[in-house]
């Protein structure tokens, strides 16, 4: 019988990550300070100080003109991701499982995701004009390629030994799939989730800019035009802030759905 020995942590340290999130605060409010002292001495040109950004923001939020741009930006990144997330895993599963069929579509695949989604503005503006369909279109088509790529390299990633496990037992393909591939690809496809929910954002805003479709994008652009800069950078500030939001809950959800998997079993440890 054996006793284990726990050793207390030593009072007065911080943490690995304690530290890192105290790094990343005092650099976000140095940031914020020279951006506030270069702007209190008009040395950036027509920028505006935080007061007055935070001031034109509540403002915003006050009057209520905040919540229509803000959910119909949210509709447009919910649906283009929801459609890059279903493309892109049904797309990629096969082509990862295959090999044939990932050497016959490697170069269309290559040569697609390298064309800049806003490059289709004027065909899709043609076809669906300013409205949510177009947003919707330009941020699932900037989004997918991520999604399939990684689901590709998660299915090509099996570990050949389990492979041949399954193989030479003769596993049924209903389980090979769902116990060998899927549980395989699953970190890969996590990654691709995430980066495609950070590109359907940054579409989504940059083509209501450049559409302009009605949105976070159109309402930088209309305040801009009616020089209310203070507001123009509280939409600035608002589109960062829920950059920063969905990155925040995809990386918990990733953590949360794959706490089974080695590499979050030693963040969890």
């Amino acid at each position: 019988m054996t006793t284990a020995i726990v050793r207390p942590r030593p009072r007065g340290r911080v943490r690995p990550r304690g530290r890192g999130r105290l790094a990343q605060v005092l650099v976000f409010a140095g940031l914020v300070a020279v951006w506030w002292l270069a702007a209190a001495a008009g040395s950036i040109g027509a920028v505006p100080t935080p007061p007055a950004v935070v001031s034109a923001l509540v403002t915003e939020i006050a009057t209520g003109a905040i919540w229509q741009p803000l959910g119909l930006t949210i509709a447009s990144w919910g649906i283009s991701f929801s459609i890059a997330v279903v493309l892109g895993v049904v797309i990629g599963l096969p082509l990862g499982m295959s090999r044939l069929a990932y050497r016959i579509s490697s170069f269309v695949l290559d040569f697609m995701r390298t064309i800049p989604a806003l490059v289709l503005v004027p065909l899709v503006v043609l076809l669906f004009g300013s409205k949510l369909p177009s947003t919707v279109l330009l941020a699932a088509f900037g989004a997918v390629w991520a999604v399939i790529m990684q689901t590709v390299y998660g299915a090509r990633d099996t570990d050949p030994v389990a492979r041949d496990t399954f193989t030479s037992f003769r596993v049924r393909p209903f389980d090979r799939f769902f116990r060998l591939l899927l549980p395989s690809a699953a970190p890969y496809i996590a990654t691709g989730v995430r980066l495609a929910a950070a590109i359907c954002l940054l579409v989504t805003i940059s083509a209501q800019i450049v559409i302009p479709a009605d949105g976070i994008g159109k309402s930088i652009v209309m305040a801009g035009l009616g020089d209310a800069t203070p507001t123009m950078y509280a939409y600035i500030l608002l589109a960062g802030l829920l950059g920063v939001g969905i990155n925040a809950l995809f990386e918990r959800l990733e953590s949360v759905v794959l706490r089974w998997h080695p590499a979050h079993r030693k963040e969890h440890a």
